[in-house]
């Protein structure tokens, strides 16, 4: 007799911030496409070659757009020679030529080296060769590189074709003929032609097109779950209220406004707008959502409630301050059996599922350095060791791990392919795993056990420190808070055409990833960037409400202390 399964559910969130300028439509930092062709490709692959895997993805709508956004412009360019909105792309693709500019040459160099190095740039000696001859590691600003104007045109081309091979997703190279012809020809240290470079935006534009299309058809067998996170990413449970951020810090320092004017109502409105551009790219309505961050709390959870969403989740923090507030049995506390049980509160119907965060960290941080199938069994026998401590009626609970999708996989050898591909294959085998979904383990007996208190909070420590409470976040929800009290007092006035524009803009305000910067403990130029595209998108709105631009928003408000990060950014 078979022994009874313990339900693994896997959710990987895709998200990326929106990157395009507010006052002239570029992007700013390339993230969106260049994980696209790396890991959301290499994500979707694994999945179509393991048909008995079944996982959640989340996508994030303002990472939709963009990524048909992408789409759009390579194909123009392409087409017509229609210059790209994207800066670095009109430098691979020959748009923007490298000339003898000092700063245009040092930026190429700058962006080319954002990769991780043991796993992105080394693997490819000409690509290392390329950054040593330029003394990357020695240059910080222009000054420092005034020996770059020695170097040819050519140099810069090769660079930069380089760098886009090495994001370039492991499946993609496996089984497109064109990327093992650039790769080749770069290992034998050929330079790059304007073919090359037109092959390579044609690759790009190909793999981004298809993204979309290849995750629906999986949902539609019913292999995958497709969730949703409300339109612009805010952090809902602020937008509210931001005194929820006081259930995890109770001596938090506000900021000066005591609320988000309407906060209520703009959080409604970013779920309806979510679920309307899922139903545009997927054809239907999502049953879950992820909340921006795993951000919940009994008001936000309400609101799902009024838009008929079956289920959400969040982090193990939130499920222990909230089952101590509860006063849920010690032991099932303590020993985390309650943790693999979801959870309604009170006479909401939503259901909430809480990562495991062991489980979710051992790929997140972990399993990069260890042999792949040693990873996976490693994975598998822990799983084995949760469904023997539950016993009887291991069925009615769920593990659940969640985690970025795009992140991780630059520190694992070869993308975290082999790792990816052995993982999935250990554990559809596994006779004690059962793989599925957030709504099939509702729909297949997962049992929800009663909350009589549900504590605001993140899946990051449990609180909202990331995005509330220092002093230059603080200044960041101040600013927000005054662009939209002139966005209430500005809207009637404004024609119905206007009025969508000035909406729009507004959520891209509310995001959460402008708060996940500011603060004197993040890398200086991250935090630079950041503030800087958040600052110029309040000043889009003032400018779409047809209202002068406040003298604040001039000013940095928050600049970060630390050097930069030699890598990708540590969130992007």
């Amino acid at each position: 007799m078979q022994p009874n399964r313990i339900k693994l559910v896997i959710c990987w969130h895709m998200h990326q911030p929106h990157y395009r300028d507010g006052l002239d439509g570029q992007y700013r930092l390339p993230w969106v496409y260049l994980h696209a062709i790396k890991d959301y490709s290499d994500m979707v692959a694994h999945l179509e070659n393991h048909p008995q895997a079944r996982v959640v993805v989340n996508f994030a709508p303002v990472l939709l757009e963009q990524l048909q956004d992408y789409a759009s412009t390579m194909r123009r360019w392409l087409a017509n020679s229609q210059p790209m909105s994207d800066p670095l792309l009109n430098l691979v693709a020959g748009v923007t030529p490298v000339d003898d500019n000092l700063e245009t040459r040092f930026e190429i160099l700058q962006a080319c080296s954002k990769a991780f190095a043991p796993t992105m740039i080394d693997v490819f000696p000409p690509f290392r060769k390329l950054l040593d001859m330029a003394q990357r590691d020695k240059l910080t600003d222009l000054d420092s590189a005034k020996g770059l104007g020695y170097f040819t045109a050519a140099f810069f081309t090769d660079l930069l074709v380089w760098y886009h091979l090495a994001w370039m997703g492991q499946s993609v190279r496996n089984t497109d003929s064109r990327v093992d012809a650039l790769i080749n020809k770069g290992l034998a240290e050929e330079h790059f032609s304007g073919a090359d470079q037109r092959t390579l935006i044609n690759i790009m534009a190909d793999v981004i097109e298809n993204l979309v299309p290849r995750y629906r058809a999986l949902a539609e067998m019913g292999q995958i779950e497709i969730s949703m996170t409300p339109y612009g990413h805010p952090i809902v449970p602020l937008l509210i209220d931001f005194n929820s951020a006081r259930d995890a810090m109770p001596y938090v320092q506000l900021p000066q406004h005591a609320a988000y004017p309407d906060g209520a109502n703009r959080a409604r409105w970013h779920l309806q707008e979510g679920i309307d551009i899922y139903q545009r790219f997927f054809g239907t309505r999502p049953s879950g959502v992820w909340l921006s961050e795993g951000s919940v709390s009994a008001d936000a959870v309400g609101l799902l409630d009024e838009f008929g969403l079956r289920w959400t989740a969040s982090g193990e923090g939130v499920w222990r301050h909230s089952c101590e507030a509860s006063r849920l049995d010690v032991h099932d506390i303590s020993s985390k059996r309650a943790l693999y049980q979801p959870m309604q509160y009170r006479d909401q119907n939503c259901a909430l599922f809480f990562r495991d965060d062991g489980m979710s960290d051992l790929i997140g941080f972990e399993y990069k350095n260890w042999n792949p199938q040693d990873a996976a069994n490693n994975f598998a026998h822990n799983l084995e060791n949760i469904a023997n401590h539950l016993g009887e009626r291991v069925e009615e609970h769920v593990v659940a791990v969640i985690l970025d999708g795009e992140n991780p996989w630059e520190y694992y050898p070869g993308n975290g392919y082999q790792f990816l591909d052995t993982l999935y294959a250990t554990l559809s085998q596994h006779p004690r795993v059962q793989m599925s979904t957030f709504s099939d383990a509702l729909d297949q007996g997962a049992r929800c056990n009663r909350l009589t208190e549900l504590k605001a909070g993140s899946w990051v420590y449990g609180s909202f420190s990331t995005w509330i409470g220092d002093k230059d976040k603080n200044i960041g929800w101040d600013l927000l808070v005054e662009a939209k009290q002139a966005y209430d007092r500005e809207f009637s006035k404004l024609s119905a055409e206007q009025q969508q524009a000035a909406t729009h803009q507004l959520a891209i305000c509310e995001g959460s990833d402008w708060f996940w910067w500011f603060g004197d403990y993040n890398p200086a130029d991250s935090v630079r960037d950041f503030s800087l595209m958040y600052r110029r998108h309040l000043q889009r709105l003032y400018e779409l409400l047809q209202l002068p631009i406040p003298a604040s928003l001039d000013l940095l408000q928050s600049t970060g202390s630390q050097s930069a990060h030699s890598g990708t950014m540590i969130r992007n």
